[in-house]
């Protein structure tokens, strides 16, 4: 069988090791699902998402035409979680100063854009 990035195939779980699982697609064709493909949000240990032997549907992701290396993913087929965002809550913590808080990443970004601007000026002037 000739495999297609966007395909989605059967395979057999072969191996589990800590940065992913490899997985059989046919007698001499094997890919590798990357531990943050399995699925969405963290996973800690794949032994507790994964075993060996477990037969599951993959899609393809990626083909390298050298090494004849598939990436696979889990995670792609997948309902996406939507994620919520609370402008007004914040989190804070203590430390031995007192209280310090977090921005939001939303109020962060212009400031962040205007430093990086700056600094690219300070790079292009020093040429």
């Amino acid at each position: 069988m000739r495999y297609k990035i966007g395909m989605v195939i059967k395979g057999k779980i072969t191996g589990i090791q800590p940065y992913g699982a490899f997985v059989s697609l046919d007698e001499q064709t094997q890919g590798l699902i990357h531990i943050s493909e399995c699925k969405h949000g963290f996973v800690k240990e794949l032994s507790e998402v994964l075993a060996v032997g477990n037969e599951i549907e993959v899609m393809v992701l990626d083909i390298d035409e050298y090494t004849k290396k598939i990436s696979l993913s889990l995670r792609a087929l997948e309902e996406s979680t939507t994620f919520q965002y609370h402008s007004k809550k914040r989190r804070k913590y203590h430390d031995k100063f007192g209280i310090l808080g977090f921005d939001t990443i939303k109020e962060s970004i212009p400031k962040w854009i205007k430093e990086a601007k700056e600094d690219e000026k300070k790079h292009v002037l020093k040429k």
